[in-house]
C-alpha cells in the first residue's frame, strides 16, 4: 500500500460512519472518496440545487440552514448530501463551513456502487438518517 493510500484508510477508519467496515470495504470507499480542505465560510451544498456529491466531515465544523433557519451544527464524523443522491431531488438545506474543514467527497457515480459493496455503511447511514428524521419530528412538536 502506498503512503497516500495508508493515510486515507486511517482517515476513514477514524470516522464513526466507517467504523464497522473491514479493510476491503475501507479500501473501496477510499478509492472513490477525495479528501478536500475547505476554508471557513465555504458553502458545501446549497438548498434547492441538484445534488452531485456526498460529504463526510473529517475535521472542522459546518452549519445546516433551511429557509434561513439553522437546523444543526455538524462536526467531525457527520455526513451530508446523501438524501439528494438517494432520492435524486434538490438539496434540502444549505451547509456552510464555520471553521477550516476537511471533508471526504464522493461523487454520485461512485456513491451507489460503494453502498452496494459496503452493506455496513448503508445500514449505518440509514440509522443516522432515521435519527435525523426523529429529531426533526421532535423539533416540530415542541
Amino acid at each position: 500500500m502506498s503512503r497516500h493510500k495508508d493515510g486515507k484508510i486511517e482517515l476513514l477508519r477514524g470516522v464513526p460512519l466507517f467504523a464497522n467496515l473491514d479493510e476491503g470495504e475501507l479500501e473501496q470507499v477510499g478509492r472513490h472518496a477525495d479528501e478536500i480542505s475547505v476554508p471557513s465560510g465555504q458553502v458545501l451544498v446549497t438548498q434547492d440545487t441538484a445534488g452531485n456529491s456526498f460529504y463526510v466531515i473529517v475535521e472542522g465544523a459546518a452549519d445546516v440552514v433551511r429557509d434561513g433557519t439553522k437546523l444543526a451544527d455538524l462536526g467531525a464524523g457527520d455526513f451530508l448530501g446523501e438524501m439528494a443522491l438517494l432520492e435524486d431531488l434538490p438539496r434540502s438545506a444549505t451547509v456552510t463551513t464555520t471553521a477550516p474543514t476537511r471533508v471526504l467527497e464522493m461523487h454520485r457515480r461512485d456513491f451507489s456502487s460503494v453502498l452496494d459493496e459496503a452493506p455496513h455503511l448503508a445500514r449505518k447511514m440509514l440509522a443516522t438518517m432515521a435519527h435525523r428524521l426523529r429529531h426533526a419530528d421532535e423539533q416540530l412538536v415542541t
